[in-house]
């Protein structure tokens, strides 16, 4: 993982929010709303928030009373995750690390992350801590991206971009956010963990956008790719956004755009 993978910071969390969430994040994150309500947990708590989409999916799904505790490593995304659900006293934000987090033994119900897993450096070390602060025979909810080859429009992005960086594309999807799929190697961190009764389901969904320009927008200048880019190269910035556009209006035409995405859903017992 490069070092710049795991940083949202300056106009990242916005974008991130106003393009990514609705693009590809908002459906999954219902998927885990339902998921945890179907649980009943009474004291909550998320890791790897962002900007807040299951946040928001969430607590909308679950009654008055509950503690909620909604984390994230980065704090300008959960800036804009704790603007978004000003009011809910339910809900406290707190900035923390996976990997060692900032609570006590058996203190929550539940746990759940939407497409944070992927950004561990040590996922066994995460895995541990999560399995720690849940109570004896609490639930670890989770998702991660699948293959990129089954997340159509950011495939098409990727090979976009090898033509305006031939020689050293960036990686960073395909290193990062779908770089940790194999179901096998889940498996067997959750269990190295602790965690046992595991289920792992495919879900496929479709990515929705208004423009080949909002995917491109999303994808280039929403998440820690543009960092990349512009550590190639900063003046390239709009011309890889322009080029992605380039390449997903001539697959899909000059409206509204739909693509496969694909992701793994992973519930696990402490």
């Amino acid at each position: 993982m490069s070092d710049t993978d795991k940083v949202f910071a300056g106009s990242i969390p916005r974008l991130y929010d106003e393009y990514l969430v609705p693009m590809i994040f908002a459906v999954y994150a219902e998927d885990i709303a339902r998921r945890v309500a179907a649980l009943s947990p009474s004291v909550l708590l998320e890791i790897a928030a962002g900007t807040g989409a299951v946040t928001r999916a969430v607590a909308a799904a679950l009654p008055g009373g509950i503690r909620y505790v909604a984390t994230d490593l980065n704090e300008p995304m959960l800036a804009v995750a704790a603007q978004r659900q000003a009011g809910d006293d339910r809900i406290t934000w707190r900035q923390a690390d996976g990997m060692a987090l900032p609570f006590d033994d058996a203190e929550f119900d539940v746990v759940c992350c939407q497409f944070g897993a992927m950004f561990f450096p040590d996922r066994i070390k995460a895995y541990g801590e999560v399995k720690r602060v849940l109570k004896a025979d609490g639930t670890f909810v989770f998702n991660v991206w699948d293959r990129i080859e089954d997340n159509v429009l950011t495939q098409e992005a990727m090979v976009a971009l090898e033509k305006l960086f031939p020689d050293d594309p960036p990686r960073f999807m395909i290193r990062t956010p779908h770089g940790y799929c194999d179901k096998t190697v889940i498996r067997g961190d959750l269990e190295r963990a602790g965690f046992r009764d595991i289920s792992i389901e495919t879900r496929s969904e479709i990515s929705r956008a208004p423009s080949a320009e909002y995917v491109a927008t999303a994808l280039c200048q929403g998440t820690p790719l543009r960092s990349e880019i512009e550590a190639k190269d900063a003046s390239k910035l709009q011309a890889a956004t322009d080029i992605v556009a380039e390449a997903i209006r001539t697959r899909h035409g000059s409206g509204p755009v739909e693509g496969k995405i694909q992701a793994i859903v992973i519930e696990a017992r402490a």
